[in-house]
C-alpha cells in the first residue's frame, strides 16, 4: 500500500510541476488576406517561435449607429470569411500551431468600434440579434476546428457597457456551442469598466497603453511607463481571479511609438526600429514572468512574408525588422 501511495503522490507532483511550467501563449495576429494560405505562409510563423495565431474573420457595419452586421459574403476577402477561417486553421493545425478565433467588426470609414451605440431600444434589439448571428456562426466554426480560444468581441466599449445583460446571455449561448476558452478583447482604457470578466476564462486586453513621450524610449523608459498600468491590471486580475491575456499588443517602428501606441492612422513619422525593439522587450520583461499572465498576440503578421515590413517600414508588423529577431528570441524562452 505504501508503494501505491508513493506513486500516487509522485504522479500528482509531476502533474502540478508540468502545469506550473506550461508555456505562455506566444501569439501572432495573423492578418486575413485575399488568398488561401499554404506551408509557404505558415513557415514564417514557425520561424517566429509562435505557438498560437489569432485568426480574424470580419463583419461590417455601415456606421456607428447602424444595427446590421454584414458578414461572410462573396464581396469579402477570403480570409475574412468562414471558409477562409477553416482553411487557415487547417493549415496551422498541420504545424501544431493553436488558434484563437477572433471575429472583428469594421465600421464604415474606419470609425472606432468602441463608439458603436444605438439611439433607440429598437435599434439595440436589432444590433443584438445581428451580432449574435455573427458571433454564434463563428462559435460553431471555432468548435469545428477545435480552436483553443474564442474571442467574443473586440473593442466594443459602449456596446458592452450599455448592454451587460445581453452579453451575459450571449456568453451562455456561446458555451452551448463552443467548449473551449472564452475571452473578450477590451481596449486598454476599457477593461476596468466592464463586468463580464466573471463569465469568461481570460481578461482580454488590447494593450496599447501610453508609456512614454520620448522619441526613442529605452527599455527602462518603457518599463517605468508600465508600472501604474501593471498595478491596475493586477488589481482587476485579483478581483476576478482569472488570467490576463493580451489579445493584442505591439508597437510601430516609428518615433514616439510609446506615446499613443494605438495610433495606426499616423502616416508621418520617421522610422525608428530601436523604439519598436525596446517596446517589445519591455512588455515581455514586465509580464511574461507573471503567473497570472497567460501571454499575448503581437499585432500584426502578414501571410506574404517577403512583401511586408522591412527597415523602411514604420508600421506595426515586426516582419523583416530587428523586432522580428527579438520576438523570436523572447518567444523561444521557456
Amino acid at each position: 500500500m505504501k508503494t501505491y501511495k508513493f506513486l500516487f503522490l509522485l504522479l500528482i507532483f509531476i502533474q502540478l510541476s508540468c502545469n506550473s511550467q506550461q508555456k505562455k501563449i506566444n501569439g501572432l495576429s495573423f492578418v486575413a488576406s485575399r488568398d488561401q494560405i499554404d506551408t509557404t505562409h505558415t513557415n514564417s510563423v514557425l520561424k517566429a517561435q509562435s505557438n498560437y495565431v489569432a485568426l480574424m474573420p470580419f463583419g461590417f457595419i455601415r456606421d456607428l449607429s447602424s444595427p446590421e452586421v454584414i458578414h461572410n459574403t462573396s464581396r469579402q476577402w477570403f480570409g475574412e470569411t468562414k471558409n477562409g477561417l477553416l482553411q487557415y486553421a487547417n493549415e496551422f493545425k498541420k504545424k501544431n500551431v493553436k488558434v484563437m478565433v477572433k471575429p472583428q467588426l469594421w465600421v464604415g470609414r474606419g470609425q472606432f468600434t468602441g463608439h458603436i451605440e444605438m439611439n433607440s431600444e429598437e435599434k439595440w434589439t436589432i444590433l443584438e440579434k445581428s451580432y449574435s448571428e455573427f458571433i454564434l456562426a463563428y462559435a460553431k466554426s471555432a468548435q469545428q476546428i477545435n480552436a483553443g480560444i474564442l474571442c467574443i468581441g473586440t473593442e466594443l466599449g459602449k456596446f458592452v457597457i450599455n448592454r451587460p445583460e445581453y452579453w451575459r446571455k450571449l456568453i451562455k449561448e456561446i458555451r452551448k456551442i463552443y467548449t473551449g476558452k472564452l475571452t473578450y478583447a477590451a481596449n486598454w482604457d476599457e477593461y476596468k469598466h466592464i463586468d463580464i470578466w466573471k463569465d469568461l476564462d481570460f481578461i482580454g486586453i488590447d494593450a496599447y497603453f501610453p508609456l512614454s513621450d520620448k522619441k526613442t524610449p529605452s527599455i527602462k523608459d518603457f518599463e517605468i511607463g508600465w508600472q501604474s498600468h501593471k498595478k491596475e491590471i493586477s488589481q482587476v486580475q485579483k478581483q476576478f481571479n482569472i488570467p490576463v491575456l493580451f489579445t493584442e499588443f505591439g508597437y510601430r517602428s516609428v518615433d514616439f511609438t510609446g506615446k499613443e501606441p494605438w495610433d495606426a492612422n499616423r502616416v508621418e513619422g520617421q522610422v525608428n526600429l530601436d523604439a519598436q525593439v525596446n517596446g517589445l522587450q519591455a512588455i515581455h520583461n514586465e509580464f511574461w514572468k507573471e503567473d497570472w499572465f497567460a501571454g499575448g498576440f503581437v499585432w500584426k503578421w502578414f501571410h506574404a512574408y517577403d512583401k511586408v515590413g522591412g527597415e523602411k517600414d514604420n508600421r506595426f508588423t515586426p516582419q523583416n525588422k530587428p523586432a522580428q529577431a527579438v520576438l523570436r528570441k523572447l518567444y523561444q524562452q521557456k
